[in-house]
């Protein structure tokens, strides 16, 4: 494994922790956890700097960079549901789009279309961080930064969903001579 896979396995690893201080009945819970989530987050970013700058790509990271992304959120989304700090169809539309472009992925892979990361799905991937930690840290405004969350989160789906509309669409069968 490189450098860059460690990261993304770092990533991994430091969810359950995360999880583990939003639920620990400790005092200041809620700063261990948003310092893990962050630290954690950071590596998403991190990862692929690393592989970039010392020219690492791996099929480990290419597949698991994504898993990881999705497992750190979405473990975070979900705590923070069950803890009563965000509503359920927030969580719905989030992970909902993970799973539709996780199809999306698969689809146009096997017609050999590779599915890049977007701005917008970057955007959506930085509001989705910023609004976690603020509702972690009960920060006021958290719940704004959440809609705008959800708003790029959809927004980045419709992107993604035009950007690769030919990955759902029924190959066009060869003319017979």
């Amino acid at each position: 494994m490189k450098t860059a896979d460690y990261l993304t396995l770092s990533r991994i690893i430091l969810t359950p922790v995360c999880l583990f201080f939003l639920f620990a009945p400790i005092e200041h819970k809620e700063i261990y956890a948003a310092a893990v989530f962050i630290i954690a987050a950071l590596t998403d970013g991190l990862d692929g700097y690393v592989a970039r700058r010392r020219n690492e790509s791996s099929s480990f990271g290419k597949s698991f960079d994504p898993i990881a992304d999705k497992i750190l959120i979405g473990s975070a989304l979900y705590s923070l549901f069950i803890l009563g700090q965000i509503r359920g169809w927030v969580v719905a539309v989030i992970l909902g789009r993970e799973i539709l472009i996780t199809i999306l992925r698969a689809q146009a892979s096997k017609k050999g279309l590779s599915v890049a990361a977007g701005i917008w799905g970057k955007i959506k991937t930085f509001t989705q961080i910023i609004a976690i930690i603020m509702t972690i840290l009960a920060v006021p405004g958290a719940e704004i930064v959440l809609y705008i969350s959800v708003f790029f989160t959809v927004f980045s789906a419709a992107d993604y969903l035009y950007k690769w509309k030919a990955a759902f669409s029924p190959r066009k069968s060869e003319p017979k001579s």
